[in-house]
């Protein structure tokens, strides 16, 4: 096993869950991308890292995954997370398989995927209305607007899946029985 983890994934998929696991189980130190990603928006809007851009769906997924892919290959290859054994785990959103392939395989790091591309997007709004809690963006989104990202979290799975099946990347369906799935991973992870 490889120094650090990178748990990848759709919203709503268990990334943070499974994140915080693995934190508190083998003593990783957990980082979330998703409040760096925001950081990068709102202070050096020069990146072009921005979510809400215009762009489709998969359009903005790949514009910021070729973006932060190889700041996530810095990171991992920095020096400021030496001490922290046995490493660190980060969960991000947007990060397709083939940036991780172009960016960052090689490093010293696993990464597994978490996707839903087995539902329909009703059932994936009803997966993110039983996940979605206070702390979630999209718990104070509308139904509508539920309803509406969960058809674009379907296509981004699938894709995802699709990728991953393509670069021979682990990736695990969590639409359906996800406390098992975790379970699972759980007891078969080996930290170093």
């Amino acid at each position: 096993m490889k120094h650090n983890i990178i748990i990848a994934g759709v919203p709503r998929a268990g990334k943070s869950t499974l994140s915080r696991m693995l934190a508190k189980r083998f003593g990783y130190h957990h980082i979330g991308m998703d409040s760096i990603i925001a950081g990068f928006e709102r202070c050096f809007p020069e990146t072009g890292v921005n979510t809400y851009c215009g762009l489709s769906s998969l359009e903005t997924l790949r514009l910021i995954s070729g973006k932060m892919a190889p700041f996530v290959r810095v990171m991992i290859e920095s020096e400021g997370y030496d001490a922290c054994e046995p490493g660190m785990v980060i969960d991000m959103y947007q990060l397709l398989p083939e940036d991780y392939e172009a960016y960052i395989r090689g490093a010293d790091c696993e990464i597994f995927y978490l996707v839903t591309s087995d539902v329909t997007p009703e059932e994936r709004f009803a997966i993110q209305k039983k996940y979605d809690t206070e702390k979630d963006y999209s718990f104070y989104k509308s139904d509508t607007e539920l309803r509406e990202g969960a058809a674009y979290i379907v296509e981004q799975s699938i894709l995802m899946k699709a990728q991953c099946e393509r670069y021979g990347l682990r990736y695990y369906e969590t639409a359906r029985n996800r406390d098992q799935t975790f379970e699972r991973f759980l007891r078969n992870f080996t930290v170093l």
